[in-house]
């Protein structure tokens, strides 16, 4: 055994957990609970942004990363019936303000709704990315899941800077209050 074996990923999900760290089960459940929730708003975002610009060149883009959030979303919503985890109780709020920050965003012109893409696959980037590295051999089949999702999340990062969302009007400050929302968003959804 080497000295950096400490640094191995655990062979199973909450391996090494401490007292008062969720179970195992718990962790599962707060991570679909919000990536459920997450999939959620990301298609009420793209309702907003298509209620704005679905006459203009972005609807066939648009349609089709809301097209992939569809599936993101069948998929956990299938989890979450399947392995009995209680959604989140935000639903009805995230309901409201993904389509109030996709029409938002869309009001101020394609590129600010590219850039609010930007902002949320960006931090749903890393999310992910710190959910994949939480679970053990035990979950690969959801490691996997995330993974391809993950993919096409950041796809869609892609496709926005691809269409100038670093153009937008105040984009860092757009991004930056776009991403601490997610991020107070996922924190939220995890628990409640």
């Amino acid at each position: 055994m080497s000295d950096a074996s400490f640094l191995e990923p655990p062979h199973e999900t909450g391996a090494g957990r401490l007292p008062g760290d969720p179970t195992p089960r718990d962790l599962i459940a707060r991570m679909i609970r919000v990536d459920h929730a997450g999939e959620y708003g990301a298609g009420r975002i793209y309702a907003g942004q298509l209620a704005v610009l679905g006459h203009t060149d972005k609807r066939a883009l648009l349609e089709h990363m809301a097209a992939q959030e569809a599936v993101h979303l069948e998929t956990f919503s299938r989890m979450i019936s399947e392995r009995t985890i209680r959604p989140t109780a935000m639903l009805p709020l995230w309901h409201i303000a993904g389509y109030v920050l996709g029409a938002g965003t869309a009001l101020l012109g394609s590129r600010a709704a590219m850039a609010c893409t930007v902002a949320v696959e960006e931090t749903i980037d890393e999310h992910y990315r710190d959910q994949v590295a939480q679970l053990g051999a035990d979950e690969s089949k959801l490691a996997g899941t995330i993974e391809r999702f993950r993919a096409e999340e950041l796809e869609h990062r892609d496709i926005g800077l691809e269409h100038e969302a670093e153009l937008a009007p105040a984009y860092r400050l757009l991004s930056a209050v776009i991403k601490a929302g997610c991020r107070v968003a996922i924190r939220i959804s995890e628990r409640v």
